[in-house]
């Protein structure tokens, strides 16, 4: 786990290459609005707690966030880029919140009389529920799973340490006005509101976009294979369908899972794959093939006895997947005629194009947040997503004359 983290040496180095520029392009380039200069400054005149509060004040998965914030906001902002190389803020921000951990506690605010209820503990709902408690509301989140962290449970051990999503959870959880209850699925929103006075949905984008293709029922979602990993595990091959952050996070857990050979399945160009130079990089440093311009067609197992859901067909039965090469015509992806092959031997065929939300009901006092609003997103979009709605609501639900109090 060391090498998710700067070690002292590191932090100190990297500490002292901030400029702390005076028009804050790091800060203006962070979607959650995290102060760098800041945190950075009060961690250089050694107070490690003030920069810790500093950033959980911003950010309420300082740490998680840090750890795989990709380097497209604060770094691409960064003037020291036009010296030598940026600043690694990302990392300077997790190591102080995970230096810190045992220090942080939850500051102390009067009820303001109003209850909330957040459906979803991810990072969406984690930052409105940091921003809600803040303010003085009683908040109750109502989660799907067993344990908070939403879709970041999805991404491998080597990329996000458990313990760091547990780090942040811990902190909005551990205020006296913030209760959660596990594995509990709300249907209707709407429902809710007979018990509270305003609710956000941060629940992601629970349903898997189909494939559209002969013998999908063959594939494995790519949320059913990331939340149980172990269960297929294997010394095969294994075929991912997709090129964006998820498909490279089943890409690198299959080769964590002892897979001899993994090979992802683009439809577009390398350029167009939708993931960071970190990952790419990864990717070739994990040997993992990439295929570009090509499209699984059919997949196909090689005994036509045993039904889709069988359970011997996941563990024994080689599936043979049919590809056809694409190109870009006048803006648009066609598939190149008599180019299809096919390739046979692969023990899983993982599906991860893509997935979408539920249909948003209309209501001033039910906001959405995070993925199911704005569909697919990192998780400091996400954050800053659900301190967003969280005003928000507070604006919709609090009385004409702006009393915080009922």
């Amino acid at each position: 786990m060391a090498e998710h983290y700067l070690n002292h040496a590191q932090l100190k180095a990297e500490l002292e290459r901030c400029l702390q520029c005076a028009n804050k392009p790091c800060m203006h380039a962070c979607p959650a609005r995290c102060r760098p200069q800041t945190f950075i400054q009060q961690a250089k005149e050694g107070n490690v707690l003030a920069s810790a509060e500093t950033i959980m004040a911003d950010n309420p998965l300082g740490e998680t966030c840090g750890l795989i914030c990709p380097d497209k906001f604060c770094m691409k902002a960064c003037t020291r880029a036009k010296l030598d190389f940026p600043v690694n803020i990302p990392k300077i921000q997790a190591t102080l919140v995970k230096n810190a951990h045992t220090l942080l506690k939850p500051v102390s605010v009067r009820a303001n009389g109003y209850r909330v209820a957040v459906i979803g503990a991810g990072p969406a709902g984690l930052g409105a529920v940091d921003v809600l408690s803040r303010q003085g509301f009683t908040v109750e989140i109502f989660e799907a799973l067993n344990r908070c962290g939403g879709a970041l449970n999805m991404i491998p051990e080597t990329r996000l340490p458990v313990c760091a999503v547990q780090h942040d959870a811990e902190y909005v959880l551990s205020r006296p006005n913030v209760r959660i209850t596990y594995q509990t699925q709300i249907e209707n929103p709407l429902d809710l509101l007979k018990r509270f006075d305003g609710v956000i949905v941060a629940t992601g984008e629970p349903h898997i976009l189909p494939l559209h293709i002969e013998g999908e029922a063959l594939a494995i979602p790519y949320n059913t294979y990331l939340l149980n990993p172990t269960r297929y595990a294997t010394k095969g091959k294994v075929a991912i369908v997709g090129g964006g952050n998820v498909a490279t996070d089943c890409a690198l857990t299959a080769q964590a899972n002892g897979a001899e050979y993994v090979e992802m399945f683009v439809r577009r160009r390398l350029c167009d794959m939708r993931i960071s130079s970190q990952e790419y990089v990864a990717l070739l440093q994990h040997e993992i093939n990439i295929s570009a311009q090509s499209s699984i067609v059919k997949i196909e197992r090689a005994s036509a006895h045993l039904s889709p859901s069988s359970e011997l067909l996941h563990q024994k039965e080689k599936l043979t997947i049919f590809v056809q090469k694409n190109q870009c015509v006048d803006g648009k992806w066609q598939p190149i005629p008599q180019t299809c092959v096919a390739l046979g031997g692969f023990d899983y065929v993982i599906a991860a194009v893509g997935s979408r939300a539920d249909t948003p009901m209309v209501h001033e006092r039910i906001i959405y947040a995070g993925d199911c609003k704005t569909g697919g997103s990192t998780v400091v979009e996400a954050v800053a997503s659900g301190k967003t709605a969280a005003d928000l609501l507070a604006q919709n639900i609090m009385p004409d004359n702006g009393s915080c109090t009922k």
